[in-house]
């Protein structure tokens, strides 16, 4: 079963079970995707995979930053709301990779690419973020790729 399919499933479903926060949790993940496929229409072969992903990344992404400002605004019942949100839209991402598993994916693309200092950021962090697409946040990714070539 597609995502697409496994999301029309599971918004039936918490129509029926009554489940207001995971309804509009899902119509939203719904609509990010469909809006995603008319984006894609006329460019080739439709919907891949990875444009799915990227539509729920980006919404997981959206959530973590709602999280953060309602909570430096002081609104941690908001920030709770939102919290609620994304572990439902996590249900349908790949599983997160650790920071230990990040690390070495960034050692194995510093060796890659011969990186040495600071000044070859920006040869490391496109090669880690193809590798990790999806799996792994990029603020995370960023603060790791910095620190294991010594960035301040």
């Amino acid at each position: 079963m597609g995502l697409k399919d496994r999301i029309s499933e599971d918004l039936k479903a918490a129509m029926k079970s009554g489940d207001k926060l995971r309804l509009e949790t899902v119509r939203t993940l719904r609509a990010a995707l469909l809006e995603k496929e008319i984006e894609k229409r006329g460019e080739g072969p439709g919907m891949t995979a990875e444009d799915e992903l990227t539509a729920l990344t980006g919404a997981a992404k959206k959530r973590k930053e709602a999280i953060e400002q309602y909570r430096l605004g002081g609104r941690p019942e908001l920030a709770e709301q939102e919290e609620k949100e994304l572990a439902i839209i996590q249900e349908y991402l790949p599983r997160q990779l650790t920071d230990d598993e990040i690390t070495l994916i960034v050692r194995e693309a510093v060796a890659q690419s011969g990186a040495s200092g600071a000044g070859d950021f920006g040869k490391v962090m496109p090669l880690v973020m193809k590798q990790v697409k999806g799996r792994a946040d990029g603020k995370v990714v960023q603060t790791i790729v910095k620190k294991t070539l010594g960035v301040a």
